[in-house]
């Protein structure tokens, strides 16, 4: 009996214990009070006309929250003028969000408009630097609150169009030409229904009313990122391997050598992202903890960036935490993606300590990745002894030698015509005139330059492009045509998002006058009479501004005056003119020596000074 009474007593202590875990969870997960409730939906007009639809996330169905929590609207009254008063047609724009997303989402509204992908403030420092309307490149701006000055109105008329304060105006699909549209530049999904529904309401006048409602839900796929992130550094162009040209459509010859896009920029094919030849989307990586911001302000973007190579591609063991210490927003994914591996540790990011959901480690210490486009298994591989035993590169970026190529452009001249009439100010979505007008010389692909960053004591290899050779003719915004022209020759810091699994041989770094800033060109070690000499032939002609070739970063081997800015961040720079030498040092030996000797080996593992201690009488090394 004694038994019988433990036991029942035993259950009844389990229930109550899951009970109060259950309450807790949801009072976390949901915030109740947020919600309209089940009675106030039960009374709402809207569902009088708008009857039997369907296509709503599980989530925002209107059974559950109603039309008005996203819609607003009057929803008492059975007339329909009535009814649509006050009523925001698409929400989510974030001039509205406040009212309609944010009255369940507000922690993430709050995260997304202190974001860079709103406030654009990086773009806007550099841009204004450039012009010399700042000292620096490394001041805060809200895009809303540019005006018009010379920079600004640049801004306007070539930039402003990438930032998630973009109001969507039109009903459809975001597309590979959409912009902006605040909540729905990520979260809006037609499916086909939806389209077909919505192709019939506007030829019919809008009286055929859809029966099929868009879905707003988690599930972002690449085409929500592409349309911002396939201008500038153009990372969903490479990550999809395609490079820009200057080719319009009717100009290609073979057509299965190029792919022309939505807005018919023409793309060369190029080798992909090892990631996308896998399925994997942008946000498999770069999950909402990192896309929406975390409620700081970041000047540049590669400070707001918290995911590294290393967090997946671990050393030797990686970063974990239990299902249990997920945060909310965490768990909603995980509930939202049905995933049920609750039993196991998931990754986290060493930069930040947020968690990927997507990612577990098994009872063996294997770790995986779950893909976000089809649920298919990816097993993640530790780095390679090469990588991780390597201490001649441990401060080199994965990327730096990972990525099979890059975009580079030269020749950019900006000038403003004021008698443009038809110039479209991409801010304020309207006709001006006078307008900023690029023109570019030439854009190309390959391997990318190196540049050191040195950030916080640290000093890391990181790939550069050439993103801002460029002639701006200020003269011509005051009416005064070639007067005051400036040049910059600067690089940008890139993370090409062209990653393949082989790495770019020793050469292509250690004597590759690209990689080391000269440009292209021929880059020879040449010996005589026991003498070893580097000489450099630029492939393009030296402009006329600072007499360097039209592609290059640096001199060959010279040293630049130290007033000089280089580049458009003030913790990156090129080689100087020692590191220079170093490299080519390496680059005289793998004259002789093949990268996989035995020598270079040895080299990558216990570095340059003892492998030098010891060479052999007929090395010859570069003059000094």
């Amino acid at each position: 009996m004694r038994k019988k009474y433990h036991l029942l007593l035993g259950i009844i202590l389990v229930i109550l214990l899951i009970t109060i875990l259950l309450f807790i969870s949801n009072k976390n997960l949901f915030n109740e009070s947020q919600y309209t409730s089940i009675e106030t939906v039960e009374n709402e007009s809207c569902l009088q006309c708008h009857q039997n639809t369907t296509g709503y996330s599980r989530y925002h169905n209107p059974e559950l929250i109603g039309c008005a929590s996203c819609h607003l609207g009057n929803t008492t009254s059975l007339d329909k003028n009535e009814a649509h008063e006050g009523m925001i047609l698409i929400p989510g724009n974030l001039s509205d969000a406040k009212e309609t997303c944010g009255k369940c989402h507000q922690d993430e509204l709050n995260r997304i408009n202190s974001s860079l992908m709103t406030s654009n403030s990086g773009i806007i420092a550099v841009d204004k630097f450039m012009f010399g309307e700042t000292n620096n490149p490394n001041h805060q701006f809200h895009i809303k609150d540019i005006k018009n000055s010379a920079s600004e109105k640049h801004i306007r008329d070539l930039c402003a169009n990438c930032h998630l304060g973009a109001e969507k105006s039109s009903f459809g699909e975001i597309t590979q030409e959409s912009r902006g549209g605040g909540c729905n530049a990520c979260h809006l999904n037609y499916s086909d229904e939806a389209k077909n529904d919505l192709k019939t309401y506007l030829t019919s006048n809008k009286k055929v009313l859809p029966k099929f409602h868009p879905s707003t839900n988690i599930f972002v796929n690449n085409t929500h990122c592409f349309g911002c992130h396939s201008r500038s550094s153009r990372i969903s162009t490479n990550y999809e391997g395609l490079q820009e040209t200057l080719l319009d459509e009717k100009d290609i010859v073979d057509k299965d050598l190029y792919t022309v896009l939505e807005d018919k920029r023409v793309y060369k094919n190029m080798t992909e992202d090892v990631h996308h030849t896998k399925g994997l989307l942008c946000v498999d990586c770069h999950s909402s903890h990192e896309v929406m911001g975390n409620g700081k302000l970041y000047t540049h973007e590669e400070d707001a960036v918290a995911l590294q190579c290393a967090d997946c591609h671990f050393k030797e063991k990686p970063n974990t935490i239990p299902y249990d210490s997920l945060d909310n927003e965490s768990l909603l994914v995980f509930l939202h993606r049905n995933y049920s591996h609750s039993d196991k540790e998931i990754i986290i990011a060493k930069k930040d300590g947020h968690p990927l959901v997507n990612t577990f480690i098994d009872s063996l210490r294997n770790a995986f990745l779950i893909g976000k486009k089809d649920g298919k298994l990816h097993d993640l591989k530790p780095q390679s002894k090469i990588c991780s035993r390597d201490h001649a590169h441990e401060n080199v970026s994965c990327s730096a030698c990972h990525s099979s190529w890059t975009s580079r452009c030269i020749g950019c001249h900006n000038q403003y015509d004021e008698n443009e009439p038809r110039a479209f100010d991409l801010l304020d979505k309207k006709y001006v005139k006078g307008q900023w007008k690029e023109y570019v010389a030439e854009f190309s692909s390959s391997q990318p330059a190196i540049g050191i960053r040195e950030h916080k004591g640290e000093k890391v290899f990181e790939p550069a492009i050439p993103g801002m050779i460029l002639t701006i003719d200020k003269g011509s915004f005051s009416g005064k045509t070639g007067s005051d022209i400036s040049f910059h020759r600067l690089y940008a810091p890139n993370s090409p998002h062209t990653t393949t699994k082989q790495v770019r041989d020793c050469k292509s770094c250690h004597s590759n006058s690209a990689t080391l800033g000269y440009g292209k060109g021929a880059l020879v070690y040449d010996i005589k009479n026991g003498k070893g000499t580097w000489f450099f032939t630029p492939e393009y002609a030296l402009n006329s501004h600072d007499k360097l070739p039209e592609d290059a970063w640096i001199p060959f081997l010279k040293d630049v005056d130290k007033h000089v800015i280089q580049s458009t961040r003030t913790d990156f720079r090129p080689f100087n003119v020692e590191e220079q030498k170093r490299m080519l040092l390496v680059g005289a030996c793998l004259k002789c020596h093949k990268d996989d000797s035995k020598v270079m080996k040895q080299a990558l593992e216990f570095g340059l000074e003892p492998i030098l201690k010891k060479i052999s009488a007929k090395c010859i090394l570069p003059n000094k």
